[in-house]
C-alpha cells in the first residue's frame, strides 16, 4: 500500500511540474516565454475584400466632438387684464383691490434652449469646424471631446451662406483631421460619417458617395455644392465628419432629406474644398468674401439645346445682365451661353455660381461664351457679392390695364401690348417691347411650362414680339421644334422652353 501511495505522489508532482511550466508557477521560469499572447486582430482585407473600417475609425473618431449650444428666448409678455366697467366706487375687498390694481408680476427668467450637434477638430490648437445652424444665436457653446473633457468654445466666425462656422477651444496637442481634396472624390467611393446623433454618443456609419454637386435650396445663400451620401445621418450629426478610407476629412455633414425626420439614406455634406476656403477666410479676416459676376443664368435642357440648335445640352444661358456688373463690363450679353470658366467646362448653373463665389473679388476670370454660333473668350474682373442686397421689387398683382387682348391659340395665352404705364407697374425697364400675359389656359403648353398671369413675353426664338400676330407667325413657322421663350417676371428675365401641340 505504501508503494502505491509513493507512486501516486510522484504522479502528482509530475503533473504540477508540467502545469507549472505553462503558467509560470515556478520562480525559475522566464515570464516572457510563458506568457499567453493576445490573438492577432483579424485581417482588414480577405481575398481582396475589406472586412473592417476599424483602423480608419481609430485614426479619425477622436477628432470629432459633441457640441452643445445654449440660447435664451424671451417669453411673450403676459398682460394682466385691466379693470373693466363695474359698479360705482364703494368699499373694496382685498380681492377687488388687486383685481383693479394688479401687482406687477416678478420678471421670469427666460427659458434656456439647448441645441445639439457635432464638430470636427481641424488643427491641434483647438480650431473646430461645425455647421452655422448648430450654433447660430447661441450665447454659450460647449464642446465635449471624445476623451470626456469639456471646454467652453469661442466663436471665431460664422458664414450662414455656406452653413459653416469656426470655433476655438483653449487646448493644445489635440487630435485633428486633415482636410482632403473633395474634387477628387468619386461617386461610389466608400465613406464614413462620424457624429453624435440624437445625443446617444459618438456613432460611426458607413456608406458611399451617392452624387456630387447637389443643391437642396435649404441653406442661406444658395452656395451649395453638396456631396450626397447614403451613410446614415440623423439629427445631431450636423457639423460632424465625412471621411474617406485614407482618414481624410472630405465633408462636413449638414443636411438630410427625409419624409419622416429620420434617416432614409439621403444625406448631404459640405465638400472639404469649400470648407477649407471658408475656414481660411474666417481665421484671417473674420468673414467670407465672394466674387460676383452679375448675371442671371439658367441650365441648358434638351429642348433648349434643340431650340437653339446646339450640339449638346451643356453650359448655361444668360437671361439677364445686371447694369454696371462685372459681366456687363466684360461684354457679356443676354442670350450668351457660358460654356467654361478659366478653361473648366460649365455643366450647369451650380458649377458656375460656386466657381465664381469661390474666387475673391477683384480677381479676373476667363469666360468662354457661345454667341450666334461662334465661341469667344471674355475677361471679367469680379465684383463682390453682398448678402444684404435687397431682392428685386415684386410687380403689382393687379390685372394689366385695359388694352385690346389678343390670343395665341398654340401657346394657350391671352396677350396684350405693353404700355409705359404697365411697364412701370411690372418693373420692366423703360423702352422694353413685349406682351403682357393677361391669362393662361389651364392645361396649355404655356401653363405646363410655368408661364403665369402677369409675366411679360419679350422674345420667341430670340425674336422680339410686340403683337399677338407676331407670336402666331413665329410659332406657326417653328413647326414641331421647341420654342425658346424669354419671359420677364418680377423684374428678372428667364428662358422657358415649350412645344406647341
Amino acid at each position: 500500500m505504501a508503494r502505491y501511495q509513493f507512486l501516486f505522489a510522484i504522479s502528482i508532482i509530475s503533473v504540477l511540474a508540467v502545469t507549472g511550466c505553462r503558467t509560470g508557477l515556478f520562480a525559475g521560469d522566464d515570464a516572457a516565454n510563458v506568457a499567453v499572447e493576445a490573438p492577432p486582430p483579424p485581417p482588414l482585407v480577405v481575398d481582396g475584400v475589406r472586412t473592417s473600417y476599424a483602423d480608419v475609425v481609430e485614426r479619425t473618431s477622436a477628432a470629432v466632438v459633441r457640441i452643445e449650444a445654449e440660447s435664451t428666448t424671451r417669453p411673450r409678455q403676459q398682460v394682466q387684464p385691466g379693470p373693466g366697467p363695474g359698479p360705482a366706487p364703494g368699499p373694496m375687498t382685498p380681492e377687488d383691490f388687486f383685481r383693479q390694481f394688479p401687482m406687477p408680476r416678478q420678471e421670469q427668467r427666460p427659458p434656456l434652449e439647448r441645441g445639439m450637434g457635432s464638430g470636427v477638430i481641424v488643427s491641434a490648437d483647438g480650431t473646430i469646424m461645425t455647421n452655422a445652424h448648430v450654433i447660430e444665436g447661441a450665447q454659450r457653446v460647449t464642446v465635449l471631446t471624445n476623451d470626456n473633457r469639456t471646454f467652453e468654445a469661442k466663436l471665431v466666425g460664422i458664414d450662414p451662406p455656406s452653413d459653416l462656422a469656426v470655433l476655438k477651444i483653449e487646448a493644445q496637442n489635440l487630435p485633428f483631421l486633415t482636410l482632403g481634396n473633395s474634387d477628387t472624390v468619386r461617386v461610389g467611393d466608400i465613406v464614413l460619417a462620424i457624429g453624435n446623433p440624437l445625443g446617444i454618443g459618438q456613432t460611426v456609419t458607413a456608406g458611399i458617395i451617392s452624387a456630387k454637386g447637389r443643391r437642396t435650396g435649404l441653406s442661406d445663400g444658395s452656395f451649395e455644392d453638396f456631396l450626397q451620401t447614403d451613410a446614415p445621418i440623423n439629427r445631431g450629426n450636423s457639423g460632424g465628419a465625412l471621411v474617406n478610407l485614407s482618414a481624410e476629412l472630405i465633408g462636413i455633414n449638414s443636411q438630410i432629406l427625409s419624409t419622416s425626420g429620420g434617416n432614409i439614406g439621403i444625406g448631404f455634406s459640405i465638400p472639404s474644398n469649400m470648407a477649407r476656403s471658408v475656414l481660411e477666410q474666417l481665421l484671417t479676416e473674420g468673414r467670407v468674401r465672394r466674387g460676383m459676376l452679375g448675371v442671371n443664368i439658367q441650365n441648358i435642357t434638351g429642348d433648349t439645346a434643340r431650340a437653339l440648335e446646339l450640339p449638346e445640352a451643356s453650359g448655361v444661358i444668360v437671361s439677364n445682365v445686371q447694369p454696371g456688373s462685372a459681366a456687363e463690363r466684360a461684354g457679356v450679353r443676354r442670350g450668351d451661353i457660358i460654356t467654361a470658366i478659366n478653361g473648366e467646362k460649365v455643366d450647369d448653373g451650380n458649377v458656375l455660381r460656386n466657381r465664381v463665389a469661390g474666387t475673391l473679388p477683384g480677381s479676373e476670370v476667363r469666360l468662354t461664351v457661345l454667341r450666334d454660333g461662334a465661341s469667344q473668350e471674355l475677361a471679367a474682373t469680379l465684383g463682390e457679392f453682398n448678402t444684404s442686397e435687397a431682392a428685386a421689387n415684386s410687380p403689382s398683382s393687379e390685372a394689366p390695364g385695359a388694352q385690346t387682348p389678343g390670343r395665341s391659340a398654340g401657346l394657350g395665352l391671352t396677350l396684350q401690348p405693353l404700355t409705359p404705364q404697365t411697364a412701370r407697374q411690372f418693373n420692366v425697364p423703360e423702352g422694353t417691347e413685349g406682351l403682357i400675359v393677361a391669362d393662361v389656359d389651364a392645361g396649355s403648353v404655356a401653363a405646363d411650362a410655368g408661364i403665369a398671369r402677369g409675366d411679360i413675353l419679350l422674345e420667341i426664338n430670340r425674336q422680339g414680339v410686340s403683337s399677338p400676330e407676331a407670336v402666331e407667325s413665329i410659332t406657326g413657322a417653328a413647326g414641331d421644334k421647341p420654342l425658346l421663350l424669354l419671359i420677364s417676371r418680377k423684374g428678372q428675365n428667364l428662358y422657358l422652353t415649350v412645344r406647341v401641340r
